[in-house]
């Protein structure tokens, strides 16, 4: 037993001081090689290595004996290189995409053993970008492929988008090929016109998260596009240097040029054409008919329809120099207009606010009881000089007034016999002249009716009655 422990003790100690070390992960393309190193290392200098051996899977790869030399499976794909007592290097050739896996590396030793150390590759291909143009398309009424977009022989497949001005459809085809990689074909279709040529697009290929753009332009084939020009509606009797230009535009360019009459009858002796410009040396009664100019190309020809009207006489037109100025001129009267506008409303709104804060009718108090209220209305700041129009009544002792004082009882018999009244009438007020204030006589009556006559208030804050007593 003792001696079983003590072996038991060494192996766990010579286990405990060895080690196995392969290659770290690997990322390689397709058509490359690859070395895979593997190294036993011990700090027991009893321990040796019998075998090297390594692996993909359950398959054996190659495999190294210190003693009875190296063994591969397959020389033509792998090989084993830099072997040593305690390493020994795998080499694969020309990468395939069955290359991609798991590695194992098993070292056998006496009398440790076996150990083992696992590594791994991945296998990529880089793929080929392409696109191109469909310069064959026609327009027409019937969706066609305009462009193609390809990325070949990737791996893992490239994703492709499009980036268009004109909207179109697209279709996506994606190819296992037998190598491993993979073909992804794009087209982008519509239907084709006219104004679809020359008009730009791009293929995206994003492979392995990066964009690889591809821009395009688009070629659409049609029968040529005609306008004339040159016609200002003021050809008269006997002007010079006047002629119209005819523009033809078409995939493939136009060829020929040829300009005739409406009618089909021949030009005119005044007239002269050359390519695609007609001169008139001078404007007279035979040009006044309507010309035609026809555009062709290899798809074939298309015409172009110009009305002349001969004026007797040049057709006054005004310069530019008097629009401008009419122009200024007109911007200037609506700007004051709105100057003007702006300023009678923010004048009425100043009246309207002076007016609201001059005028304020104050809630009707009640002298006495049973009585109908008075009305006492405040004057405006500007009208302080003027003399007020509101008679107060007051106390038999000629102070100020007291109506509101609550402690004034005696006397509310008295007040409710009084009444005031309010001076509304502006021909009632105070009158001046030379000799001094006018005073109104009235005849002789009882005591109680003076106490009805009318009050009014002085500039220096008395009050004073306007009617003459007889005693």
């Amino acid at each position: 037993m003792l001696l079983l422990c003590s072996l038991l003790g060494l192996l766990c100690s010579v286990l405990q001081a060895q080690d196995v070390s392969v290659s770290n992960r690997r990322t390689s393309n397709i058509g490359e090689d690859v070395t895979f190193s593997c190294t036993f290392s011990s700090t027991d200098p009893t321990v040796r290595v019998t075998q090297i051996m390594w692996m993909k899977g359950t398959a054996k790869l190659a495999v190294y004996n210190p003693q009875h030399g190296t063994y591969v499976e397959d020389p033509t794909h792998f090989q084993m290189v830099d072997q040593s007592e305690n390493s020994a290097t795998l080499k694969i050739l020309r990468i395939r995409y069955t290359d991609e896996g798991e590695y194992l590396c098993e070292v056998t030793t006496f009398p440790g053993g076996n150990m083992k150390a696992n590594t791994s590759m991945i296998v990529k291909a880089t793929p080929q970008n392409s696109a191109e143009a469909n310069t064959k398309v026609v327009a027409g009424d019937q969706e066609q492929v305009v462009a193609t977009c390809n990325s070949v022989n990737g791996r893992p497949p490239a994703r492709i988008t499009w980036h268009a001005t004109i909207p179109g459809n697209v279709s996506n085809n994606m190819v296992n090929n037998t190598d491993g990689t993979y073909t992804v074909v794009s087209q982008y279709l519509l239907t084709p016109t006219w104004t679809a040529d020359g008009m730009p697009v791009t293929c995206i290929i994003n492979y392995e998260s990066t964009d690889y753009p591809i821009p395009l332009k688009l070629s659409v084939q049609y029968t040529p596009v005609v306008t004339i020009e040159g016609f200002d509606d003021n050809w008269h009797l006997h002007r010079n240097g006047v002629y119209l230009t005819c523009n033809g535009k078409g995939n493939p360019p136009p060829t020929s040029y040829i300009w005739k009459t409406a009618d089909g009858s021949p030009l005119p002796a005044s007239v002269r054409a050359k390519d695609n410009v007609l001169y008139v040396d001078e404007v007279d009664e035979r040009v006044n008919r309507s010309f035609l100019c026809e555009v062709t190309n290899a798809l074939g020809s298309r015409a172009s329809r110009q009305d002349v009207l001969v004026r007797e006489h040049a057709m006054q037109t005004q310069t530019n120099a008097g629009a401008i100025a009419g122009g200024v001129i007109g911007g200037i009267l609506v700007l004051l207009l709105l100057a003007a506008i702006i300023f009678i409303v923010i004048k009425r709104g100043s009246l309207q606010s002076k007016k609201d804060r001059g005028t304020y009718n104050q809630k009707p108090r009640a002298f006495g009881t049973n009585k109908q209220s008075e009305q006492f209305t405040y004057q405006d700041d500007g009208e302080l000089d003027k003399p007020l129009k509101g008679g107060v009544p007051m106390r038999d002792s000629g102070l100020s007034p007291s109506l509101g004082d609550e402690d004034y009882d005696e006397e509310e018999e008295e007040e409710e016999r009084m009444k005031y009244k309010v001076l509304e009438d502006d021909e009632e007020e105070e009158r001046f002249n030379e000799v001094g204030p006018m005073l109104q006589l009235r005849p002789h009556h009882p005591i109680d009716s003076y106490l009805d006559d009318d009050m009014e208030s002085q500039t220096d804050g008395s009050i004073i009655s306007r009617t003459a007593v007889y005693v």
